[in-house]
């Protein structure tokens, strides 16, 4: 297996904590250096189809945005679909799980000057199958940058447990990021984390503010969530709701509600707030609305459908309730898509402007 290529593997307290997002930012900054740089999720939890083979999510939206000249497959070795671990217990076969890493990440990084390896979950996320994420660093012999929340006592707890699961498989964790840090505590926090993680042993190489725009969905994701359908202007498909509205007061009170990227949900019949939202629905409008869900497989009057035509505003019908839509919205877990280009840019901006890159290359023994 290659040892020569320059790594480093990002792994997480927790899931959804900002392992891609800190994967996606390091890839373009670290681009500044190296002309070309490797890329593999070895283990992947969530996937998708791509020519009828499943892979994971994470790195097709690395392959998409960055064009990389490696195959899917190599990027994503490992999905574990829903009866992996059953298959994995009855026949044990890790040396072939392995065997199958290893091969993925040499042709990955074949030729490359710097690779990522991207985690999945905690530290010991793949243990029921001998494939932990501290397990899969040693494997790739890789050092680790570690991504924690917010926070002081329970990032740092989390910190002390995962490296010690690193350090029982001989693998360095060289620092420490602390993700979604609200903005107004920023200093503080970072004192005090700076000096908590110090007594473990690990240096804080960077702090991330929380970023509002990384947590909204788009109108794709939400119609896939509730296996709604577009009625009109799937082109704006990439709206992000930055708030949720559902229609259960009055057309006059409702209009109070809304502001710019509101996401509006309610039963088809109520036309009295299906026509204040197409009032709002004008570029022009400073309440301009985000989207409409049309609820409860109810549709208002053909007049009113043909309004919504005109207008740039995406609507979607569903047959679940509001409320349902509503809950299904808010318990989104939100990943980025190769088409969200503005949360892209934000998150490379925000790698480059908050992790001490030159720190992180120095830690892993690499020089300018």
């Amino acid at each position: 297996m290659n040892t020569v290529t320059p790594r480093i593997f990002i792994a997480a307290t927790e899931q959804d904590t900002g392992k891609t997002t800190t994967s996606l930012g390091l890839y373009a900054a670290l681009r500044q250096q190296f002309l070309r740089i490797g890329y593999i999720k070895p283990v992947g939890q969530r996937f998708t189809e791509v020519d009828g083979r499943r892979v994971d999510e994470d790195s097709l939206l690395m392959k998409t945005v960055y064009e990389t000249r490696i195959p899917i497959e190599d990027m994503s070795p490992i999905t574990v679909e829903p009866d992996f671990t059953r298959r994995y217990i009855n026949e044990a076969n890790h040396e072939a799980l392995v065997r199958r890493i290893q091969h993925s990440f040499d042709r990955s990084c074949w030729e490359k000057d710097f690779a990522i390896i991207e985690g999945s979950g905690h530290a010991g996320v793949g243990a029921v199958f001998d494939l932990s994420n501290a397990t899969v660093a040693r494997i790739l012999a890789s050092k680790v940058l570690l991504v924690v929340p917010g926070g002081i006592g329970l990032p740092i707890d989390e910190g002390a447990l995962n490296k010690a699961l690193f350090d029982r498989e001989g693998v360095e964790v060289v620092g420490v990021v602390m993700n979604k840090v609200l903005p107004e505590k920023m200093e503080q926090t970072a004192d005090f984390a700076r000096r908590g993680f110090a007594r473990l042993g690990l240096e804080l190489l960077g702090v991330m503010p929380v970023q509002k725009n990384l947590a909204e969905p788009s109108l794709r994701q939400i119609a896939d969530t509730i296996r709604g359908t577009f009625y009109c202007n799937a082109r704006f498909a990439r709206n992000h709701a930055s708030d949720v509205v559902m229609g259960a007061v009055s057309a006059v009170n409702i209009r109070r509600k809304f502001s710019h990227g509101t996401l509006l949900i309610v039963p088809g019949d109520r036309e009295d707030i299906v026509l204040a939202a197409i009032s709002e629905a004008s570029e022009f409008s400073e309440r301009r609305l985000s989207g409409l869900i049309l609820s409860d497989d109810l549709k208002p009057h053909r007049t009113l459908l043909e309004l919504l035509q005109q207008t740039n505003l995406p609507v979607v019908f569903s047959s679940m309730d509001s409320y349902s839509i509503a809950q299904r919205i808010f318990s989104l877990t939100i990943k980025t898509q190769p088409d969200d280009t503005r949360k892209i840019e934000s998150i490379q901006d925000l790698v480059a402007r908050h992790i001490d890159i030159p720190r992180l290359l120095e830690k892993i023994g690499v020089s300018d």
